[in-house]
């Protein structure tokens, strides 16, 4: 019973998933920040590769 008192009351777990889960929606914005500015380039190269 002390065993499973001491592994709910443990929270070193807990705080590896929590920066876990910070890290992977930093990954996910920074992602999505690069899609999205990659396609708002594609048209401008496309244009600057029929000018020249």
């Amino acid at each position: 019973m002390r065993l499973i008192a001491a592994l709910v009351a443990d929270e070193e777990g807990a705080t590896a998933i929590e920066y876990g889960l910070v890290a992977s929606l930093i990954a996910l914005a920074i992602v999505g920040a690069v899609l999205s500015i990659g396609n708002n380039l594609t048209p401008i190269f496309s244009s600057i590769a029929t000018h020249v």
